[in-house]
């Protein structure tokens, strides 16, 4: 968990880590966007095309697949991180989040990271902490070492 601010022009500056890993991918665009309307997620574009094809092919309750894919389309756009490390993000999606030079949280999780707002934020910390003692018992008993 790292934290991090969205400058006057809505963009964030990725640490050190995270800007390696996207500077070592073959195509450098990411698609930045959100698909709760919560929480911001930057995915590298080849992620981002399995999650379209997902949407396409998901049959369990196509409607769902919709709303989130709506959102995601509503809220997003490509973009590049900058020679500075730094990722822009929309107008719109700054809007929606309240997160328009905000400081927020940058979060490793499941080929993206996710940009939560310092109020999304704290409200996930207390969240997982009243649960935290039985769902790390569970992960363990499901063999999480």
């Amino acid at each position: 968990m790292y934290p991090g601010r969205l400058d006057d022009k809505g963009r964030v500056k990725l640490p050190t880590a995270f800007q390696q890993f996207f500077a070592a991918l073959r195509e450098k665009r990411l698609f930045v966007t959100s698909l709760d309307r919560r929480i911001a997620q930057i995915y590298p574009m080849a992620v981002w095309r399995q999650n379209e094809k997902f949407f396409e092919t998901y049959r369990d309750d196509p409607k769902i697949a919709r709303n989130v894919a709506f959102n995601a389309a509503d809220l997003g756009a490509e973009t590049e991180m900058d020679s500075q490390g730094r990722i822009l993000f929309s107008p719109e999606l700054r809007r929606e989040l309240g997160i328009e030079n905000q400081p927020v949280r940058l979060f490793a999780y499941r080929n993206r990271i996710e940009v939560l707002s310092e109020k999304t934020y704290e409200e996930r910390k207390q969240q997982a902490s009243q649960t935290a003692e039985d769902d790390l018992a569970k992960l363990e008993t499901a063999g999480l070492n």
